[in-house]
Parts: structure tokens; C-alpha cells; sequence
């Protein structure tokens, strides 16, 4: 299979580069440091269209395809982890639920503002006890009026409970929230609603969670309480919401290999300059067999994990079944992002363990792409019922 990128794809990923190198890089340590929402890079972003990069062009989007958008999330979190995430959170899952299970009024509502970046967007999925396993979720949205369970449907729900881990859920403007409609369904009887933060009364947020890493990019608990959304906010039929949820991670998945690329790249990047401005012994270390073996390492690694990315996306482009594909991409993207990123602070020595060298921060960034959008173990689980099913 070829994956070369065309000549628009190369100019698309060499644009963002360069916005990359000139906007995004100076300011990471500040956002790293701060762990504040960088709104005035987002704002950049969106007069270039990277807020909507999938999606079509008459709901705002830039239209590009499954291959050119992951290429342009690596250089975005080559530039910071936590810009990578805020991008991924609000296009790969908040824009594509509104796209892929919208109607078209809930498109031009909801989706447009989005894509133009106008807005900022969040999916609502976890709580404290339903990470991985979602039909354990608590949140209800009880149905009321329009003979609500006898067939026609309600005039609108009243929204119950809590999600925790919420990737830009305190800057949100629109948040798709996953509650459950009907309890007793096979399923859980899950569905999905838009919530508006600044317009609908019992949306609260809790806090935000101090991480490791993924700064700038706030992750929110986020609490509703006797919660009223109009009926019209549903996303598609109800009960549909599990399905929903499902299909939209595992496009995911493909960004968070995307994120783990640009990580992993920012990592090798460093540690080749370093290794060889760096003298021991009165030579470059780059010199000695024991570093080259690492880099060499690290830079195979790299190549293998775009290739899986690149084999994902062509699936989804092709409208073929990827979950197999989808997810050894992630695993195997955020499991060398880890390596990766861990042999640059090795090769960096006592400088890599300081904050005066970036690869710190690019491995504590790393360690988030093995637990979020499916854990290393969940994927396993994945890949594995593919092959026996």
C-alpha cells in the first residue's frame, strides 16, 4: 500500500508546520507552565481553518480528508500536547457527533460554529465509575411530555448527574452529553444531547484537574443538575447513543495516533540536535554506537506508527471497517510515544530531567496517549475480539 501524500497534503502539513515553528513552539513552555487555555493560538488556528479540518466545507470546515487532518494533528502536537488535545477533543469527537448524527438544522446550529472555530466543543462520555466500561454510566436524561414512552417522541428531558475527565469541558460552548433515557435498555438505553453551557440552567463545572501533563487544555468534571434540553437537541434516534459513542472513538483513535506521532517526533527532533552539539569524551556523543542504536530506534518507530495511522485513515476514507486498524494505530502510536519520548530525556542525561529542555514535557504529555480514547489494555481487548470473532 502507498501512503505518500499527495502534493496538497504535503502543502497542507508544511503550512501548519510552519505556524507550528513560528506561533505554537515559542509559546509551549508558557502553556506548560500557566496550564492555561491558549484561546488566542485557537483563534489563530481557526482563521486558518484547523478548527473544522475534516469537516465539509458548506458546515465551515476545511474539507480535507482522513489522511491530510492527521498530518496536520502531528505538527500541531509536535508544538504542544496539549494543543493536540484540545484540537482532537473539539474536531475528531464533539464536530463529528454533530456531523455524523445531526440533522441538517442541528448541523448549521451547532456544527458550523464549531468548525469555523467560533466555538469551542467537548464530548461528554466519562464518569467516576463508567471509563471503559460506558453502559455504567449514572447520568439519566428522563424523558417528559409528548407521551413520553408510548411511541411519539418527548418534548424534552430533564438531565441528571456528572461525567469527569472532560477535555475542554470548562471552555466549552457546546457539549455533547451521553445520558441515559432509558435505564432498563439493552445498552443502557444511552443517547446523545447538545447542552449549551451558557444557555441551558444546571450545567456546572466542578473544577479542573491538575495533570501530569496535557497542559492548556482543561479537563473538566462537570456536574448537571435538573438540566432542561429541548427535545430537538437529541442526536439522532434514542437509545442510539452507545453506538454513536463507540463509532465516534474509533475515528478518534486515529488522532490520538496523530498526537502521538507529533509527540514522539518533537522528541527525536531534540534529542538529534542534542546529541550532536553535545561533546563527552572530546567527541559528540552522537558518535557513539550505544546513542545511534537509540536514535536509529526511535526514528523505525516513529515511521512504523504513521504507517498503522496512514492504514487506518485509508480504511475510514474507503468506507471500509477499521476498528482493528483504528486501534492497533493508537496502541501502537501511544506505546513509542512513550519509548520515544522516554530515550530523548535518556539521551538528554540530567538536562532531560530539567525544565530547561522540552523533552521532559513532551514525556510527560506522552504517558496520557496510552489511557485516553481506549486504554492500552482496552485495545488489546479489541484487537483480540476482531481476530477471534
Amino acid at each position: 500500500m502507498d501512503f505518500a501524500l499527495t502534493q496538497e497534503q504535503r502543502q497542507i502539513r508544511d503550512m501548519v508546520a510552519e505556524f507550528v515553528d513560528e506561533e505554537v513552539v515559542p509559546r509551549a513552555a508558557e502553556i506548560d507552565e500557566t496550564d492555561e487555555f491558549p484561546q488566542d493560538i485557537v483563534d489563530q488556528m481557526a482563521d486558518l481553518g484547523l478548527m473544522g479540518m475534516p469537516i465539509p466545507e458548506e458546515y465551515g470546515g476545511a474539507g480535507l480528508d482522513y489522511h491530510a487532518y492527521p498530518e496536520a494533528l502531528v505538527e500541531i502536537s509536535r508544538g504542544s500536547g496539549g494543543l493536540g488535545t484540545i484540537v482532537a477533543a473539539h474536531v475528531s469527537l464533539a464536530c463529528n457527533m454533530v456531523y455524523e448524527f445531526g440533522d441538517e438544522d442541528q448541523r448549521q446550529a451547532y456544527l458550523t460554529p464549531m468548525a469555523e472555530g467560533r466555538e469551542v466543543g467537548a464530548f461528554a462520555l466519562s464518569e467516576p465509575g463508567a471509563g471503559s466500561d460506558v453502559p455504567a454510566m449514572e447520568t439519566t436524561a428522563e424523558p417528559v411530555g409528548g407521551d413520553a414512552g408510548g411511541g411519539a417522541d418527548p418534548d424534552h428531558y430533564v438531565l441528571d448527574g456528572g461525567k469527569l475527565w472532560i477535555s475542554n469541558g470548562s471552555v466549552a460552548d457546546t457539549v455533547i452529553v451521553f445520558a441515559k433515557t432509558d435505564p432498563a435498555a439493552d445498552g443502557g438505553g444511552i443517547s446523545s444531547f447538545v447542552v449549551r453551557p451558557e444557555e441551558d440552567d444546571g450545567f456546572h463545572v466542578e473544577g479542573t484537574e491538575h495533570k501530569l501533563g496535557d497542559k492548556g487544555c482543561p479537563t473538566a468534571e462537570l456536574r448537571f443538575e435538573e438540566l432542561e434540553i429541548p427535545a430537538e437537541r437529541r442526536l439522532g434516534e434514542e437509545g442510539a447513543g452507545l453506538v454513536q459513542a463507540l463509532k465516534t472513538l474509533n475515528g478518534g483513535r486515529i488522532t490520538i495516533a496523530a498526537r502521538s506521532i507529533g509527540l514522539a517526533q518533537a522528541a527525536l527532533d531534540d534529542a538529534l540536535e542534542y546529541a550532536q552539539d553535545r561533546e563527552q569524551f572530546d567527541q559528540p556523543i552522537s558518535e557513539f554506537q550505544a546513542i545511534q542504536h537509540k536514535l536509529a530506534d526511535m526514528d523505525t518507530k516513529i515511521n512504523a506508527a504513521r504507517y498503522l495511522m496512514h492504514a487506518a485513515a485509508d480504511k475510514k476514507m474507503r468506507g471500509d471497517r477499521y476498528v482493528t486498524e483504528a486501534a492497533q494505530a493508537k496502541l501502537y502510536a501511544s506505546e513509542i510515544s512513550r519509548e520515544v519520548t522516554n530515550e530523548a530525556v535518556q539521551i538528554h542525561g540530567g538536562y532531560g530531567y530539567t525544565t530547561d529542555f522540552a523533552v521532559e514535557r513532551y514525556y510527560r504529555d506522552a504517558k496520557l496517549n496510552e489511557i485516553y480514547e481506549g486504554t492500552s489494555e482496552v485495545l488489546r481487548n479489541t484487537i483480540a475480539d476482531q481476530l477471534l470473532d
